[in-house]
């Protein structure tokens, strides 16, 4: 299998990812509620418009416009019959904008989770995942995906039956998370534990992380857990834009573009291999990131307080009670 990621991280080092699909499609004209999806036929030259603006910006991934794009989610806008087409169309826009670039992009193929809860917990079995997940893959492979990017879950057992039908699409993967319910996603998975999380799967994500969360702090707190956990580990930090805020109808994000450096390189400094931005993150924001991945050189490993210090408070401080999980509290050198 081959794998462009990983000739390109073995060239660069660091990588820079794409910013927000949403937040900046909001502000092309879709609608609260809207599927974005749907604008891979309906827009294409307006995705087609984003994907070039974040290469423009430095991106060195761009991640295809399918995040909400297996039957379950599809089926919320009536378009659950048309998962290969949606999908095969975000994948071949991403992909065009890619090869017309003078340097080498990475695509990645966009996989959220389906909004279902899995059973024992709620209706969907296991293989009912798999088969929809390979459904959303077989299109995006079609279309020219390097990469499956898995994104923002929650269950293991959902990233489980995404890394299964990422294997049986036979190329490579990544896996993030989000960590915003005290330290641990809403289904408790703590940060640490994602490099288990597939161990049964047989082959193994090129890389996992975190993304989206409460906060950029909160989110450098998870990428030094995964770095602590598993030093060699190939680990993706993609943070929200600052902290999301709700002022009236709209939610908007504190982080400037000068935060958005900050945490760039506070991101090298933890560990991270792959950075990029999640919601409310814009191309000046990425601007600003890529100055700071061409400019900084790897530092000490930062402490919580220093996370505080320079990108804002954390909003989850610490863990639950008694939890097992690495606590927030660090020293600022890595583990002997």
């Amino acid at each position: 299998m081959t794998n462009r990621l990983d000739q390109l991280i073995t060239e660069k080092g660091i990588l820079l990812a794409d910013g927000a699909i949403g937040t900046n499609l909001f502000g092309m004209g879709l609608e609260a509620g809207g599927a974005p999806e749907l604008w891979n036929v309906e827009k294409p030259d307006n995705i087609r418009k984003l994907h070039q603006d974040f290469v423009d910006a430095g991106s060195d991934i761009i991640l295809t416009n399918s995040f909400g794009g297996t039957k379950h989610r599809l089926k919320l806008h009536h378009a659950d019959d048309r998962v290969h087409e949606l999908n095969k169309r975000a994948a071949e826009i991403a992909r065009e904008v890619a090869d017309a670039s003078d340097r080498p992009i990475i695509v990645g193929g966009s996989v959220g989770p389906t909004g279902e809860l899995m059973v024992p917990l709620g209706a969907l079995s296991f293989d009912e995942a798999i088969h929809s997940f390979q459904e959303q893959m077989e299109g995006l492979k079609e279309g020219g995906a390097d990469v499956l990017w898995i994104e923002t879950m929650s269950s293991a057992e959902e990233m489980q039956a995404a890394a299964t039908a990422a294997i049986a699409a036979d190329l490579p993967y990544v896996i993030t998370a989000s960590f915003d319910t005290a330290g641990r996603t809403m289904m408790g998975l703590s940060p640490a534990d994602m490099h288990g999380v597939t161990d049964k799967q047989g082959t193994q994500p090129y890389a996992v992380g975190a993304n989206c969360g409460v906060g950029a702090s909160d989110l450098l707190a998870a990428i030094l857990d995964m770095t602590e956990s598993n030093p060699n580990a190939i680990i993706v930090a993609k943070a929200n834009c600052g902290v999301p805020q709700v002022k009236g109808d709209e939610v908007v994000y504190t982080g400037t573009p000068e935060l958005m450096h900050e945490y760039t390189k506070l991101a090298i400094d933890a560990g991270a291999k792959i950075i990029g931005g999640c919601c409310g993150t814009t191309c000046d924001h990425l601007l600003q990131m890529r100055s700071a991945i061409d400019s900084h050189s790897k530092g000490e490993r930062p402490a919580i307080a220093v996370l505080e210090e320079k990108i804002g408070p954390m909003v989850n401080k610490l863990a639950a009670a008694n939890d097992a999980m690495p606590k927030r509290e660090r020293k600022g050198r890595r583990r002997a």
